[in-house]
């Protein structure tokens, strides 16, 4: 394989069907204008000049660029950001949220300034993702599948390690699915005061079909249709402190590992198709950081150190 081709096959793997690198770094280039690579027929082919690139970049050809999967149409991705940082991920970019039309002639670029200060966020977030606790795989319907002794068991130390960390618990956003809400109901024992709040949005499903395939997994169809709601939950949920938020705040939301693992790959800015590269066990805590312009750290992925080896489970 030449390295050009490997170049090619290593930014389609990096996309992961989601982004697209146009450009790779490389070592230092040779001083003439381009490589040339000897063609059967004997002659080279013909290769842009260096004042195409800049330094230290490889253009990758057409072809190999035409060969990566295109990222799924309602993912929205901005025009030309590659593999780089989106800042405005959440639109909530102070830029994003001021009409510049309306823009003050008289003091014009101090009023300007002004509106974006008023629009900057100040506070960080603390997102704390719990998966729920084991529970009864035999139920038929959403209600008959009720957390296990050893799930309520967990559900306790989840609480009880949530407790311990001192912090001011802000609300208990959960899943309105009964294993969800009988998790929420045990850990809230922990945390006195703490306002809970159910949604349908959070409930479990197939957020996009993963990468790489599985043959055991869903149907297009379910897909698309439980996809448009867990995104819908995470442009909701996930995004920066409002401007009026003076404070930094701690929030525990507690739902299921298909929508934990979605959640995290969209707010890292991994490709989200590979959220089922993630394994989270019951009663886990996923720590996801805020901050107020914009910049995203995850603390903990799946974290259940807290739990005695024989109490931890992964159904």
């Amino acid at each position: 394989m030449s390295f050009r081709r490997a170049l090619a096959l290593a930014a389609c793997g990096l996309a992961g069907g989601s982004v697209l690198f146009s450009a790779v770094a490389v070592g230092k280039q040779p001083a003439r204008g381009g490589d040339a690579e000897p063609r059967p027929g004997g002659s080279a082919a013909a290769v842009p000049p260096a004042s195409a690139a800049p330094p230290g970049l490889l253009l990758l050809p057409p072809a190999a660029a035409a060969s990566c999967p295109p990222a799924p149409g309602w993912i929205e991705r901005p025009a030309g950001t590659g593999g780089y940082w989106d800042s405005n991920w959440d639109r909530r970019e102070p830029l994003a949220l001021i009409n510049l039309k309306k823009k003050n002639e008289e003091t014009g670029e101090e009023e300007l300034a002004s509106r974006l200060d008023h629009c900057k966020a100040k506070a960080t977030r603390h997102i704390f993702l719990i998966r729920h606790s084991q529970y009864n795989l035999d139920g038929r319907a959403d209600k008959d599948r009720t957390l296990t002794p050893l799930g309520r068991e967990q559900a306790e130390l989840t609480g009880h390690r949530l407790a311990s960390l001192g912090l001011k618990f802000d609300q208990i956003i959960h899943s309105s699915m009964t294993r969800a809400t009988e998790t929420t109901e045990i850990i809230s024992k922990h945390l006195p005061g703490v306002k809970k709040i159910s949604t349908d949005l959070l409930r479990e499903g197939a957020p996009i079909e993963p990468d790489p395939p599985v043959s055991h997994w869903k149907p297009e169809a379910v897909y698309y249709e439980d996809g448009a709601r867990i995104e819908a939950a995470f442009r909701n949920f996930i995004h920066r402190a409002d401007a009026k938020q003076e404070e930094d705040s701690y929030e525990i939301f507690v739902c299921h590992a298909n929508v934990i693992r979605y959640i995290v790959c969209r707010a890292l800015q991994f490709p989200p198709e590979g959220w089922l590269r993630m394994s989270l066990n019951n009663g886990s805590i996923t720590h996801l950081v805020i901050r107020p312009n914009g910049r995203v750290a995850l603390r903990t992925l799946g974290d259940t150190g807290f739990m005695p080896p024989d109490k931890i489970t992964r159904t």
